[in-house]
């Protein structure tokens, strides 16, 4: 299963890249190899100050070790080895009016006795722009009901939008998707689903940077990318189990941390003004219903 799963990982990440570089137009991903110590390892591939992409990573791993004893108690199965394998994906555009983007998925198995599938997509754009989050949630309803009943397309977008939550701010990260963990039973039409996951992300988000990479923008949009992408910041080192997962097993640190974005604002207070296109967004970080809207 490990395997089986490992290897259409490596290559998601292959494909995923080479739709990316096709956007962007300008810039191509560096690659580092990479063991972890106690071992496994990965590759690490981040395009930067592209024609699009400002930052972005797309990570490949699969390494496999010991957990903590305090780490074990918090998983299913019994003992401590583990195997884990995943791609994983943050983009931030330069772009304000392109939205950042976020995917993983992943399989992991502890012991002999127990083993999962988790990850997931959503969007955290800057400005509002309906037809792009539509688009978005439609694409995961989609993949999701194509494995019904199995997988529930509702389950999933309510966990993505209660997982994705900066419960310190009383405030979503972005307008949601799909999120999934611990997902267990028969391997083979679990793995089809998160095969069709992948498969689908590249159709989920290169409509919307397509139509969104020419906007002119000036300082005041930037300001706004970068005071939101705080907020993209906090939830990424406060509450991202993968973030969690890879500091406390002793992942490397570069890939690790490739999922912040380059530059960013903490401004003390800071308010959109009333009835700006800033202020609208809130409106748009308020969980519903987007894949039934017309």
């Amino acid at each position: 299963m490990h395997h089986r799963a490992s290897t259409y990982f490596k290559e998601l990440q292959d494909r995923i890249c080479a739709g990316l570089e096709q956007l962007d137009g300008l810039a191509t991903f560096r690659e580092d190899h990479w063991d972890r110590p106690g071992g496994g390892g990965g590759r690490t591939r981040v395009i930067a100050e592209g024609g699009v992409f400002e930052k972005g990573g797309v990570n490949f791993s699969d390494v496999h070790g010991e957990f903590s004893e305090e780490l074990a108690r918090q998983m299913p199965g019994s003992g401590r080895t583990f195997k884990a394998t995943g791609v994983s994906l943050v983009l931030h555009p330069r772009n304000p009016y392109v939205p950042t983007v976020h995917a993983n998925f992943r399989f992991l198995a502890k012991g002999d006795d127990a083993w999962w599938f988790g990850g997931g997509a959503d969007l955290t754009p800057y400005y509002p722009f309906r037809e792009d989050v539509v688009h978005f949630h439609r694409v995961w309803k989609a993949v999701c009901d194509r494995h019904a009943p199995l997988i529930s397309h509702q389950k999933f977008k309510k966990w993505c939008d209660e997982y994705f939550y900066l419960a310190h701010r009383q405030e979503a990260r972005g307008v949601g998707g799909i999120f999934f963990d611990y997902l267990q039973g028969d391997f083979e039409p679990l793995l089809a689903f998160v095969r069709d996951a992948g498969d689908a992300f590249l159709g989920a988000y290169l409509p919307i940077a397509e139509r969104r990479k020419g906007l002119p923008y000036g300082e005041r949009e930037r300001h706004w990318q970068q005071v939101r992408r705080g907020r993209y910041v906090e939830f990424n080192l406060l509450y991202d189990r993968g973030t969690v997962f890879g500091l406390k097993t002793s992942g490397r640190i570069e890939s690790i941390l490739m999922s912040l974005p380059p530059i960013v604002r903490w401004e003390y207070d800071y308010r959109p003004q009333p009835g700006s296109p800033e202020a609208e967004l809130l409106e748009y970080l308020k969980p519903r219903d987007w894949a039934a809207e017309g």
